[in-house]
């Protein structure tokens, strides 16, 4: 595979990556930092960064359209859920554990 190939498939697979999170959106952010320890908006911040590394003026809210499909207000009052007190325990006990180390 040459350079420009793997560019190619590099973004057609994140581009799969956005669309299953899309069409996945009763999967809570939350939920994917306990399990993954990334969620839409690590995603959209990379995003960010791959964007302003090759000198590309994007705005945050900008790159979190390109993840979430839609404003990200818009997101937040129609898909996402308050996280439980169990939810949040387990992520600020994750969040001591990588400071910890």
């Amino acid at each position: 595979m040459n350079d420009q190939e793997r560019i190619e498939v590099e973004a057609a697979a994140f581009r799969r990556l956005v669309d299953h999170l899309d069409n996945n959106k009763q999967v809570q952010n939350i939920e994917l930092m306990l399990l993954a320890d990334f969620c839409r908006n690590c995603l959209s911040k990379w995003y960010l960064a791959a964007a302003t590394d090759r000198g590309i003026d994007l705005s945050d809210e900008e790159a979190r359209e390109a993840v979430y499909k839609m404003p990200y207000s818009e997101w937040k009052e129609n898909h996402q859920l308050p996280a439980t007190d169990e939810q949040m325990a387990a992520f600020n006990a994750k969040r001591a554990a990588k400071s910890a180390k």
